[in-house]
């Protein structure tokens, strides 16, 4: 078989990879809050399956297209999978850790820049492909931290999350203008990576919401309404020519 022909091929393989290992390891991440919260084996797979597949699948939905999980065995195999191993397993050691957060970093940046792909591909604009991408990547979570009462981390007080899956959805944006989408997804899943560990090694944080106020009383409102009705009579009454005139009318 040719290179050429071979190539797309070992491609498309490597990105289901990173896709259904990134699957696994948001599932393990799910499935590590039901044990926090003490759920019995239908808690763990409900929330494993929610965050690995919730972003893809609500996509999938808003774009009116049947969800890849229902018809790739791979990715609901690899939910369920990740589920069984975290509640046979606690997965609470250093490097576990730090295998999943690379892990989540590749996969994050691939689903944010698959949810922009598939977009622009249906023929919709740069903005709906933003928003799809952000939906993919982040989507699973937060409907799993609504859904056992919690703020999603990513509305604040976490490292940076959804600022590298916006980050990757641009990437993708772009060299999909450029009929390059292939190279815009590596370098898609190049940069969450690097903006993942970077916001983690460094506790980088959105800035809040600046606390300033006007304190305005209806009496100094009032005032200065009254200052405003009065300075055109004023600088009428100043103006020398009109008082030279009304002088001399009184001679």
């Amino acid at each position: 078989m040719p290179t050429s022909s071979l190539a797309p091929e070992v491609i498309e393989i490597w990105f289901r990879a990173v896709d259904v290992t990134g699957v696994f390891c948001a599932a393990v991440i799910g499935a590590k809050l039901a044990r926090e919260r003490r759920f019995d084996a239908v808690g763990f797979a409900t929330l494993a399956v929610i965050s690995a597949l919730g972003g893809g699948m609500t996509r999938d939905v808003l774009l009116q297209q049947i969800p890849v999980a229902f018809t790739d065995p791979f990715y609901l195999g690899g939910a369920l999978l990740g589920a069984t191993v975290a509640f046979f397993w606690r997965l609470e050691s250093k490097w576990t850790n730090r295998m999943i957060t690379v892990a989540d970093a590749l996969c994050l940046g691939c689903w944010a820049a698959t949810g922009a792909q598939k977009t622009l591909a249906l023929g919709l604009g740069v903005l709906p492909a933003m928003m799809m991408g952000l939906t993919t990547a982040v989507g699973g979570s937060i409907i799993r931290d609504v859904m056992v009462g919690k703020i999603p981390k990513i509305f604040g007080g976490a490292n940076l999350y959804a600022t590298p899956a916006a980050t990757s959805a641009v990437i993708m944006v772009v060299f999909f203008k450029l009929n390059m989408p292939v190279l815009g997804m590596a370098l898609s899943i190049i940069a969450a990576l690097i903006f993942v560990l970077l916001a983690q090694w460094r506790g980088w944080v959105l800035p809040e919401a600046l606390d300033l106020s006007i304190n305005l009383t209806p009496r100094q409102f009032r005032q200065l309404l009254r200052l405003r009705d009065t300075k055109p009579q004023d600088s009428k009454d100043t103006n020398p020519v009109t008082k030279d005139k009304n002088t001399s009318g009184s001679d």
